[in-house]
């Protein structure tokens, strides 16, 4: 049987609780689980990559419990096509499901080079608090020839941007703000 590896790349600008609920739960269901953070192409602003990679080992550390997680900073690509390239090439008998925000789900084939990447992976929709699944945008995916799951999963109801733009404290584990202060990271009144 093929290790059924998960792969979550994400802007993690900084990774929030929400992201560490959903990196707990893929290491229930899936052998391994590779996370690297990404410049995402489509947002301006970002901080440091090297930081936010910081930021995700110390979000992995606090629960990597099953000891199946772990960070690929050499998977991180702006172009999702390239981070799955890189993935084959490492697990080249593996099943790669691609873990993916609902918020996704509509922009997807819009990117790049998309009828290359759905074939390689299936697609793994996790539920955004505030974003439902747009069933247009995932009918568009089934006629492109994708395989979709949608996870089972309760994250809370918090993000990268409500904490970069309101300082929403509860987004954040204590480590995590502890870097950010250290680091002088984003301009957020508290």
């Amino acid at each position: 049987m093929n290790k059924k590896i998960a792969l979550f790349g994400t802007s993690a600008d900084p990774p929030t609780t929400g992201h560490q609920t959903i990196i707990n739960w893929l290491s229930q269901h899936y052998d391994w689980v590779a996370v690297w953070a990404s410049d995402n192409p489509l947002k301006d602003n970002q901080s440091c990559l090297s930081q936010r990679s910081a930021m995700l080992t110390i979000a992995i550390a606090e629960i990597n419990w099953r000891q199946n997680i772990r960070l690929h900073p050499e998977l991180s690509s702006p172009r999702t096509l390239e981070s799955v390239a890189k993935a084959k090439a490492q697990w080249p008998e593996a099943e790669l499901n691609l873990a993916i925000g609902s918020d996704l789900v509509r922009q997807l084939p819009s990117w790049y080079r998309v009828a290359d990447l759905l074939p390689q992976v299936k697609l793994l929709v996790v539920s955004r608090p505030g974003y439902t699944i747009d069933r247009a945008g995932l009918d568009m995916l089934l006629g492109m020839g994708a395989m979709v799951e949608i996870a089972n999963i309760n994250a809370p109801a918090v993000s990268s941007t409500a904490y970069r733009e309101e300082g929403d404290s509860k987004a954040l584990t204590p480590s995590i703000q502890e870097y950010i202060d250290r680091q002088q990271l984003y301009d957020v009144s508290r």
